[in-house]
């Protein structure tokens, strides 16, 4: 079996990586280009940093204005507005307004369009962005017929299509690359949200205060925006409300950082274990 093909890009203030299997190299260059060409599409309607973006553009809304979405930027709030709901408010794009409002702004859909119901309503989407674009661009390698990936963001997401040829799946640790902790990964996504790199950086919607229960946590889903939502929530619930959150969800499975392991916790079956 021939080694993956890599392909390294930035974006989203972080590095991204495609790993493409089972494919010609040349082939697999062109398809992993044109991953990182719609990565820096989604990145421009996403960013809250450029004037210009979706994001920047509901900033400066006034209560009652709407302003229409593009697609990618309507999407992934959508997907945002649901795992809010699911993780009972413990994950949401407004939590850093918190900083700088006495209370969460408010806001809704109306079609394509989303309205600002009061405050000012600063979106920030760095607990999902990424992960819903590993989603997009593993939905255009499966359309040039390249369906064993590994596509990384930065060191908190991973979202791993087919297995390479003659493999169970895809390697991958719980933290680092020498993580003792390996499972093989196929067809699913993981992420991970902690403490140690940022600091208390993560906020808790439902108090305004810096996420402290958690020491790190990991999350196992189908795709690369839950995982990535779904990490960030269990920093801030309580062991109790993780379970609660998973009876609902049981495609859904959660490492707790534990004396330096990773405790899974729900009723999804663990993936198989990988060499170190």
């Amino acid at each position: 079996m021939s080694d993956p093909h890599v392909f390294n890009n930035q974006a989203m203030a972080t590095y991204f990586q495609v790993r493409i299997a089972n494919e010609e190299r040349q082939y697999a260059a062109q398809a992993a280009q044109t991953a990182f060409d719609l990565l820096n599409k989604i990145e421009s309607h996403l960013s809250r940093f450029k004037q210009d973006s979706d994001i920047a553009r509901i900033a400066a809304l006034a209560p009652g204005e709407t302003t229409r979405l593009s697609e990618p930027a309507f999407a992934c709030l959508k997907i945002a507005r649901r795992m809010e709901e699911v993780t009972r408010n413990a994950f949401s794009v407004t939590a850093a307004a918190l900083q700088t409002q006495p209370t969460p702004p408010q806001w809704s859909f109306l079609n394509h369009e989303i309205r600002c119901d009061s405050g000012q309503v600063q979106i920030d989407l760095g607990a999902i962005g990424k992960g819903f674009a590993l989603d997009r661009m593993a939905e255009l390698l499966c359309e040039w017929g390249c369906p064993a990936f590994l596509l990384v963001a930065g060191g908190s997401s991973i979202l791993a299509g087919d297995a390479p040829a003659g493999l169970p799946g895809w390697s991958c640790g719980l933290g680092n690359d020498n993580s003792p902790q390996r499972y093989w990964l196929k067809n699913v996504s993981l992420s991970g949200s902690g403490l140690a790199v940022k600091g208390q950086h993560i906020i808790d919607p439902r108090s305004g205060k810096p996420a402290q229960r958690q020491n790190r946590a990991w999350a196992l889903c189908d795709t690369g925006a839950e995982s990535d939502a779904l990490s960030t929530a269990c920093m801030v619930l309580t062991e109790q409300e993780i379970n609660e959150v998973l009876a609902t969800e049981k495609s859904w499975l959660v490492f707790l950082d534990e004396n330096g392991n990773a405790r899974p916790m729900g009723s999804r079956a663990l993936p198989e274990t990988a060499p170190n």
